[in-house]
Parts: structure tokens; C-alpha cells; sequence
């Protein structure tokens, strides 16, 4: 269904109570690194009615649908979801080896493969099925089940634990008492990854309801969103918002090249019961050998705003510690590209580095020049970046030609 025109009634007012009611949610997750990226910085409100289709429900404008997710408030629930990513990345191969032996015996750099820095990073390629749960603020756990082994990540009151049955090995840390939060968040429900695409309103994107859909046999309104700009690598973003409480029950980014899913997270099976109080219970097995972690501090007070059209416009202080140093952010939108400078110079060809390293980085690596001189842009199906000869690095959900464009003007 084609988006109307732009609704003259969806103010910056409009946009601030929405934000303001997705801060005042209970159960918060953190999406997986780069899954929607700088793709998902911005959003117009286009209404459009929601097509008849199976099954029947009462119609629905598209801006309503965005107002019926930022006020779901469901705290208690448990499922399963399955998340598959194809960035599109090369085979690593002999690769996956050499960086595994170099980590250490549990693949990770700190000897602990149920740290959940290292763990979760699995979600952000292939397919991978999650056992999720939520009881409130205080209580999440989500179990990533692999082939006749779980890791699984419990958040209960200020414990956060991560237990690999693999290597029967443990990770613990507690969140300090005056921020109440766990240290390690959770990692993406659909609903993370809606909200990470609705977190402003502009006139850079066009949002539908493209009529109706069943997902974990609940019933859904399918709201579409696609980017207006022809630089941008994402061709759209559907959501299944289920039509009772507001949910989004599947999330899925298509690229603007075509083909398969960039991301495609879905419940399969869902349930608003209260979990029982066990479900969040957590005794390391005996034998277990248990990592401590740092207690989580309170942040420091931060300048960085969580308006995605704020986005490095001002100095690296927006981000407060949260990004490198001296980063900004050119363009708007979906056509948003971060830059910033690494103070040295750029990659290696494959050949300098040799190996499977060297094999690796030219299957990811385009060389390029221009104005700017020469460099190398590295790219997936959805987020590429240029690295240049002296170490400047533009990054975005961008076409590589918007890359080359963006070095070229900054010369």
C-alpha cells in the first residue's frame, strides 16, 4: 500500500510523549551491535489505513499503531524467538580458527566463555533460537539453546549471572545499589529492535500499515517502514505489533539490494502469564568454574541525547563515553554517515598482511579512490565504511558511492 502524504499533525511534541513513554517501560533489552545501526536514526508518522486481509481487525492509521507500541506496558512474559542475521559476511574459515586459538581455550580474550561480551556476540550472525522470559524490571532471563548445550543469561534483582553448560563455566556481577540495573543487559526482543527504528519522527522515511498478520497464533497489525533516501541500504522495515497489547512480535530488515532478510527476529511462541518465581533462580553446578565480574557503577552523567536526529551534530561530547573520540555524524536520516579519525593510517591490503587475515580482509575490502585520495571500504549488507590511507573512517547504513561522496566533500 503506497504511504499517504506527511501528517501536518505529527509535531516534535508528538514525537517527545512518545519517547517519554518508552523510557517509562519496565523490562529493557539491548539490541545485538550494528543489527539496525545508524539505518535507524530517523522516522516520519505517514497515516495509511491497515488493508483488510486475515486476520479481520478494525482499522488502524499507522501513526495510532506507533502510539499503541510506545504505550504497551507488558512486564511479565515468556516465549521463543528466533533470530536469524546475514550481514552477508565471508566464510571464516581457517580464520575462525587462528583468532579462536589466539583468545585463549573458551574463545573469548578473558579465558571466560560465559562472559555475555563475548557470548551474545553469536546472535549477530546465522540462525540462533532464544528462550526468553520477563517478570518485571527486576527479573529477565533469555537462553540462547545450541546443539545439546544453553548458555543462558539471568537477570535477578542484583545478581546478573551467564552459565555455559559447554564449559560449565560461570560468569557473575551485581548492579550497584544506587543504579538498581544490571550490568549486562539482555539481548534483542522484536520489540528492541522496533524501538530502535521508531526513536524519532521526520519526514525521512514513509510508515504504512500494510494489512494484517499471525504470529505466535497471536493476532497483528504489520507496519512497514521505508526509507525515502536512495543512498541508504535498507529497503524496509516490518514489524508485527500484536493487536492486543501492543507488542511487536516479529521484526525483519529487508536490504535495499534484494534477497534474504538482513534480520529476521520473531516470536514462535509467546505467553503474558507470570513465569514462576524459579525460572529466575540461579545456584552455580557444582564443579562450575565461576568468573566475578566488576559491580556495575552509576553512569556518569552524560550529554549524549537519545534523539537520533541529535546524532553527532555536536562534538564527541553527545556521545559521553560512549563513542571515540572527536566522532560526528554528516547527513540526516537514513543517509547518516559517522566519521572520525583514527590518528593513523589506514588498512592493510590482504597481500601486506598475509594468511587467512590477509584473505579475509579482501573479501570484505573494496579499494577506492578519490579526492580524498585512497582507501579501502569494507561492507556487509547493510552497514559499509570507508577506512582511508590516513586513517579517517566514514561508516553508515550507506551505499559505498555515499561513502566515497562524504570523504570527498569533507577534503
Amino acid at each position: 500500500m503506497a504511504p499517504y502524504e506527511s501528517d501536518d499533525n505529527a509535531t516534535a511534541a508528538d514525537a517527545e510523549e512518545l519517547r517519554s513513554a518508552r523510557r517509562r517501560k519496565a523490562a529493557r533489552y539491548v539490541v545485538p551491535a550494528t543489527v539496525v545501526g545508524i539505518a535507524a536514526a530517523t522516522i516520519g508518522l505517514v497515516p495509511a489505513l491497515a488493508d483488510s486481509g486475515d486476520p479481520d481487525l478494525p482499522k488502524i492509521s499507522a501513526q495510532e499503531l506507533i502510539e499503541k507500541i510506545a504505550a504497551s506496558d507488558v512486564q511479565q512474559l515468556s516465549g521463543t524467538v528466533k533470530i536469524t542475521t546475514d550481514l552477508g559476511l565471508p566464510d571464516l574459515g581457517g580464520l575462525e580458527s587462528s583468532l579462536g586459538s589466539a583468545a585463549g581455550p573458551s574463545g573469548s580474550g578473558d579465558g571466560s566463555s560465559a562472559d555475555p561480551s563475548t557470548k551474545l556476540t553469536e546472535l549477530a550472525s546465522g540462525t540462533h533460537t532464544l528462550r526468553v522470559a520477563a517478570d518485571g524490571e527486576g527479573k529477565q532471563k533469555v537462553s540462547l539453546l545450541e546443539d545439546a548445550a544453553e548458555y543462558s543469561l539471568i537477570h535477578n534483582g542484583k545478581d546478573v549471572w551467564g552459565y555455559d553448560s559447554k564449559s560449565n563455566s560461570v560468569f557473575h556481577t551485581t548492579a550497584s545499589e544506587s543504579d538498581g540495573k544490571q550490568k549486562e543487559e539482555l539481548p534483542a526482543t522484536p520489540k528492541d529492535l522496533a524501538e530502535e527504528a521508531l526513536k524519532a519522527a521526520d519526514k525521512t522515511t514513509s510508515v504504512t500499515v500494510d494489512g494484517t498478520a499471525q504470529v505466535a497464533g497471536r493476532d497483528a497489525y504489520r507496519l512497514v517502514i521505508k526509507p525515502k533516501d536512495e543512498g541508504s541500504t535498507v529497503g524496509q522495515i516490518t514489524v508485527a505489533v500484536d493487536s492486543k497489547t501492543g507488542l511487536p512480535l516479529k521484526f525483519t530488515l529487508t536490504p535495499a539490494s534484494g534477497g534474504s532478510a538482513v534480520v529476521d527476529a520473531g516470536f514462535t511462541q509467546v505467553s503474558f502469564a507470570k513465569p514462576a518465581a524459579s525460572t529466575f533462580d540461579f545456584t552455580p553446578p557444582k564443579g562450575a568454574k565461576v568468573e566475578e565480574g566488576d559491580a556495575a557503577k552509576a553512569p556518569e552523567h552524560s550529554e549524549r541525547s537519545e534523539h537520533p536526529g541529535d546524532f553527532g551534530k555536536g562534538s564527541a561530547d553527545k556521545f559521553g563515553k560512549g563513542g571515540p573520540e572527536g566522532l560526528n555524524v554528516i547527513g540526516d536520516g537514513w543517509d547518516s554517515i559517522a566519521t572520525f579519525d583514527t590518528g593513523g593510517q589506514g588498512v592493510p591490503s590482504g597481500s601486506e598482511v598475509g594468511g587467512d587475515v590477509g584473505g579475509f580482509l579482501d573479501s570484505l575490502g573494496d579499494k577506492v579512490s578519490g579526492k580524498f585520495g585512497e582507501g579501502t571500504v569494507f561492507k556487509t549488507r547493510l552497514i559499509n565504511a570507508l577506512i582511508t590511507d590516513d586513517g579517517k573512517v566514514y561508516v553508515g547504513a550507506v551505499t559505498k558511492d555515499a561513502l566515497v561522496k562524504a570523504a570527498d566533500a569533507a577534503k
